[in-house]
């Protein structure tokens, strides 16, 4: 790939859009081309800035204020319906003609009007059609609020979790220290990092350890415990005590992004996130395995 092929992938790469092959072969041109690394840097920096920026809420009077700077207008039914420019001369008019409003013929009652011609007909279908198209809106509102109410930040931790993730795999570099012997993989991140991360073989429960890395998350150094879980791969990125991962707010962790599962817990005095493209049921059946082994080593040290 030259430069010419791999400019316009840059953008696609740093959103995470490209195919595996074409990632692959676009960071192969990266580490052998410094001008369109720096391209790529660049790309990385905006998406980086664009994703912190805070999420600012509209005022609560925003809507009331521009309701009420509508034009007032008595439109019969019939015009608002078959006059586009009529329709849109403000809501304050539909909601005065909802008000005033009664099927021809038909006489009030406590609960509604009775003895309209024709129950129905194209006024009763018209209202059925505004309140439908009413009651959407406000569920597309109520998912979009929810949604935007993760902070910016959590979401950019969240992001690099699962980019660290897939980068590990496309490169063929997952590994630093490959063993299935606790006593193996442990000692080896002794002076690479200031704690020690809790390391199990997990083989009988069906989480074989493969050995371990270091990486980066959020500007912070982690180890990372991996493990096999039939053909899959499970990375538990390790932070260290204090630490609740970078940037993550106190709400409920995502349990997914990206078709990649995910889960964070605290062991030992720890922060765990797991990532995996096995599901959430083989996160939860990880965590329930380290944590039973964890709490049978504290109960043999105690009885010791």
């Amino acid at each position: 790939m030259n430069c010419d092929e791999a400019r316009p992938l840059v953008d696609a790469s740093v959103d995470r859009e490209l195919s595996a092959a074409d990632e692959w072969r676009v960071r192969e041109h990266l580490a052998g081309c410094a001008q369109c690394r720096r391209v790529a840097e660049d790309a990385q920096a905006i998406s980086r800035v664009i994703r912190s920026v805070p999420y600012h809420r509209a005022p609560a009077g925003l809507a009331a204020r521009i309701a009420a700077a509508l034009p007032a207008t008595d439109v019969e039914p019939e015009t608002a319906s078959s006059s586009p420019a009529s329709a849109a001369r403000g809501a304050s008019g539909w909601r005065e003609w909802l008000r005033s409003w009664r099927p021809r013929g038909a006489v009030a009652t406590g609960s509604g009007y009775r003895g309209a011609e024709g129950s129905g007909g194209p006024r009763a279908a018209t209202l059925a059609w505004f309140g439908c198209a009413v009651l959407v809106l406000c569920a597309l509102a109520v998912t979009a609020t929810l949604q935007m109410r993760r902070p910016a930040a959590e979401v950019a931790f969240v992001d690099d979790l699962v980019s660290s993730h897939v980068r590990a795999q496309i490169s063929g570099r997952d590994i630093d220290v490959i063993s299935t012997d606790r006593h193996t993989v442990k000692p080896w991140f002794n002076g690479r990092i200031d704690y020690a991360p809790p390391v199990f073989d997990l083989a009988q429960q069906g989480f074989a350890l493969a050995g371990g890395r270091l990486d980066y998350v959020g500007r912070e150094r982690v180890a990372v415990l991996v493990y096999h879980y039939r053909k899959h791969v499970i990375d538990v990125y390790v932070f260290p005590p204090g630490s609740n991962g970078p940037a993550v707010s106190g709400g409920a962790p995502p349990r997914a992004s990206e078709g990649y599962a995910l889960l964070r817990w605290e062991a030992a005095g720890m922060t765990l996130w797991a990532v995996t493209d096995a599901g959430a049921d083989a996160l939860d059946g990880l965590r329930a395995a380290l944590d039973a082994r964890l709490a049978a080593g504290a109960s043999e040290a105690a009885g010791g």
